[in-house]
């Protein structure tokens, strides 16, 4: 089938000016179909989620690794294309998931001691390669994702980065077992780590500003709802920040109990304020970031999804209004993880 690709053009959308999403950094564009190496997979894109991540690399809060990219991370689509090299593990028709991680040295003392998602050479789909706003992509064989059966694609995209990474942030949070747990902004990874949370025995409170996300959490069944910066009415054993504002530090610090964990989890975050170490941090209460994820996370929560259905809330927009996704997401008009149908 890679013959039939070979030299055909697909249209997608590039971050051609970094800048505020009302400036229109994104432009359509129509290019070559991209073809893969011997170690990787081109996928037809069926279903990219929309991640905060990819409003970060358009508006330019992360620093340009690869101009004029094509963001998404958050794939699902089918093999068309198998490189010489890339193993037996896939083949031409197979569903696969693409997520934010795509390369790692495999050497170094981070990659050896299993916490890949530190290797200084680690590289990421939508930032550092063209991701999956696009009818097509290409994936390393290796770092290509089996997926659960059970879901629809549209519910399976945000799985591959909002899920994988609340997975991550909620073992950083180091949430005992039937603890309480703060959630800090609810958007589309925190409306499925709630889930988790919550399958997992935890009492789980919410802080958000947006009253179509506070409705999204009660009726997912959390414990309270209140505003992003206001106390829950308990002491948090951990706490997860994934708004990416630093004042929320702060509040979300002090209402931690003797102990507790903020992890943040975001891969951006504006500036904190300055901490006072008896009220924010004294009583051994910790904060914790969140860097990415390793394959063995993504396998993990992956294998969790299959035996514990996930409620994935996804407004759908078409590829050709990824902008506008964006621009949406950027102004707190999304309530769960939007996805684009390619």
């Amino acid at each position: 089938m890679g013959s039939q690709v070979a030299g055909m053009s697909m249209t997608g959308w590039r971050v051609q000016r970094p800048g505020p999403i009302t400036d229109g950094p994104l432009e359509r564009v129509t290019t070559e179909v991209p073809r893969p190496g011997p170690s990787e997979l081109l996928v037809a894109v069926q279903v990219c989620g929309v991640c905060r991540t990819d409003l970060h690399v358009a508006e330019g809060d992360l620093a340009v690794h690869r101009p004029g990219v094509i963001p998404g991370h958050e794939v699902v689509g089918e093999v068309v294309e198998v490189g010489a090299d890339a193993g037996a593990e896939f083949a031409v028709g197979d569903r696969v998931g693409i997520a934010w991680l795509r390369h790692t040295c495999g050497t170094c003392r981070y990659c050896r001691r299993g916490e890949e998602n530190l290797c200084p050479q680690s590289r990421y789909t939508g930032w550092d390669a063209d991701g999956g706003y696009a009818e097509f992509a290409v994936v390393p064989a290796a770092f290509a994702l089996r997926l659960p059966s059970g879901y629809r694609d549209t519910e399976l995209a945000p799985l591959l980065c909002a899920g994988i990474i609340g997975y991550r942030s909620l073992l950083r949070a180091d949430l005992p077992a039937g603890g309480r747990l703060g959630i800090y902004g609810f958007g589309g990874s925190a409306h499925i780590t709630a889930q988790v949370a919550l399958a997992n025995g935890a009492e789980v409170h919410v802080m958000t500003r947006g009253e179509q996300a506070r409705e999204l959490a009660l009726a997912l069944g959390v414990a309270s709802v209140q505003g992003a910066a206001d106390p829950p009415p308990v002491p948090l054993d951990s706490a997860i920040l994934f708004a990416p504002v630093g004042e929320l530090v702060l509040p979300a610090c002090q209402a931690l109990d003797a102990g507790g964990t903020l992890a943040i989890a975001g891969i951006h975050l504006s500036d904190i304020p300055p901490l006072n170490y008896q009220r924010h941090l004294f009583r051994e209460r910790q904060i914790r970031s969140v860097t990415s994820n390793t394959r063995a996370d993504a396998h993990a929560f992956l294998d969790f999804a299959a035996t514990h259905h996930i409620d994935v809330t996804t407004p759908e927009y078409s590829l050709g209004d990824a902008d506008k996704a964006l621009a949406d997401l950027g102004a707190g008009r999304i309530a769960g993880a939007a996805v684009l149908l390619v």
